[in-house]
C-alpha cells in the first residue's frame, strides 16, 4: 500500500495546474491548427460560446451536486463529466437552432485532455475530502489517503487512460489523419466516457439502476452520442 500525503487545498493547486496545461495545449492548437480555430470562428457566433460556458457550468454543478446529495453529503459539488455533458447538450441545441451541422469540438480536444490528465492528480492528493476516492482494494498500488485503508487510485487510472488517448490522438492530428481531424472530438468523448464508465465501478457512489450510479448513466449517454455521430459521419463519407 502506498501512503500519500494529502491536503484539501491541493485540489486547488491541481485545478490551477490543469488550467495551465489546457492553456498550453490551446496554444499548440492555435499555432499548428489555426485553420481549425478560424473555421470554428466562421461557423459560430458569440452566443455559441455563451451557450457552451453556460451548459458546462450547469452540467458540472448539477451532476456533481446530485451525486453528492445521494452520497449523503449536504453540499454542492462539481464534475468534469457533468461539465462535458452539459456543454455538449447546450452546443448541440445551439447548432440545431443556427443550422450548423459540422462538428465544432476539434480545437478543444487537446486542452481538455491535458486538463483531465493533470487535474485528476489534484483530486488524488486532495484526499478523502475530495470524495472522488476509490473502493478498498488489496492490490499493491492501493493508496492510503489518511484513514489506513488501501483504495483504488481511480484518479490515476483516469489520468493514465486519457494520457493514453492523447498519445494516440495528438500524433494522428499532427499527421492529418482523417479520424483525428474530422472526428477527433467525438473520439475523445467516446474514450473519456468509456474509461470513466469502467472506473465508476471502483467508486463507492450510491447506485441508481442496478449496479449503475449517476455517472454510469451519464457516461452511457455520452457513449451513445459519440457513436451515433461517428457512424453518421462515416455514412456521409461513404455516400
Amino acid at each position: 500500500m502506498i501512503h500519500l500525503p494529502t491536503a484539501p487545498w491541493l485540489h486547488y493547486f491541481g485545478d490551477a495546474a490543469a488550467w495551465l496545461a489546457a492553456l498550453l495545449g490551446g496554444g499548440w492548437v492555435w499555432r499548428h491548427r489555426r485553420h481549425a480555430v478560424e473555421q470554428l470562428a466562421r461557423r459560430t457566433q458569440p452566443s455559441y460560446f455563451v451557450a457552451l460556458g453556460t451548459g458546462a457550468l450547469a452540467g458540472a454543478w448539477l451532476a456533481g451536486s446530485l451525486n453528492s446529495l445521494r452520497f449523503g453529503l449536504p453540499q454542492v459539488s462539481h464534475s468534469i463529466g457533468g461539465a462535458l455533458a452539459g456543454a455538449i447538450v447546450a452546443v448541440e441545441l445551439w447548432k440545431w437552432r443556427h443550422g450548423v451541422r459540422q462538428s465544432t469540438g476539434g480545437p478543444y480536444v487537446i486542452p481538455l485532455c491535458l486538463g483531465i490528465v493533470i487535474g485528476r492528480w489534484g483530486c488524488l492528493f486532495a484526499g478523502l475530502a475530495d470524495h472522488t476516492y476509490g473502493t478498498p482494494t488489496l492490490l499493491p498500488w492501493a493508496v492510503d489517503l489518511g484513514d489506513g485503508i488501501g483504495r483504488h487510485p481511480v484518479e490515476v487510472y483516469e489520468s493514465l487512460a486519457m494520457a493514453g488517448f492523447l498519445a494516440v490522438y495528438w500524433p494522428a492530428l499532427a499527421r492529418g489523419r482523417r479520424w483525428a481531424v474530422d472526428n477527433g472530438f467525438h473520439a475523445f468523448v467516446l474514450a473519456y466516457a468509456a474509461q470513466r464508465f469502467a472506473w465508476e465501478f471502483l467508486k463507492p457512489y450510491p447506485t441508481l439502476f442496478g449496479p449503475l450510479n449517476l455517472f454510469h448513466l451519464l457516461m452511457l449517454g455520452l457513449i451513445i452520442y459519440a457513436v451515433v455521430w461517428i457512424a453518421q459521419d462515416a455514412s456521409r463519407a461513404a455516400a
